[in-house]
């Protein structure tokens, strides 16, 4: 076994309860702990997956992206969600909250915004690719 290995991912977020419930319903995750201003989700027991957590921060402030001008706030990373169906899949996540992102940079590959403004992609196996957003 490796010394270190990445358990979870944390976001931050005006709402960190917001932002899990958006996730939860995106992901098909259940909520393993919670806090006042904390939430840690993951996978169903049984199945695999990196868990998720959101930690509320008052004076959060949404990234741009792409970024446009040197001072905008940028993306510090993104969440890749690979899915079977790419147009049904990405109509189930702006249900869910999701914004479609103006820019597309790949036909195959869909970036989205979730309800906190951080971008992420949903891709399929066939549309396999590299790099942040197509940057």
């Amino acid at each position: 076994m490796p010394p270190a290995r990445v358990s979870t991912v944390v976001l931050d977020a005006p709402d960190a309860h917001e932002l899990a419930r958006f996730y939860r319903r995106l992901l098909g995750y259940v909520v393993r702990a919670e806090e006042p201003h904390w939430v840690l989700i993951g996978p169903p027991p049984g199945s695999e997956g990196v868990a998720l957590a959101f930690e509320t921060e008052p004076d959060y402030v949404r990234p741009i992206w792409p970024t446009r001008r040197p001072g905008d706030q940028q993306m510090m990373l993104h969440l890749d969600v690979e899915v079977d169906d790419l147009a049904a899949e990405t109509s189930r996540a702006v249900e869910a909250g999701a914004a479609l992102a103006a820019y597309q940079p790949q036909d195959d590959v869909r970036v989205l915004f979730d309800p906190a403004g951080h971008p992420f992609c949903l891709w399929t196996e066939a549309g396999r690719w590299t790099g942040a957003g197509g940057q």
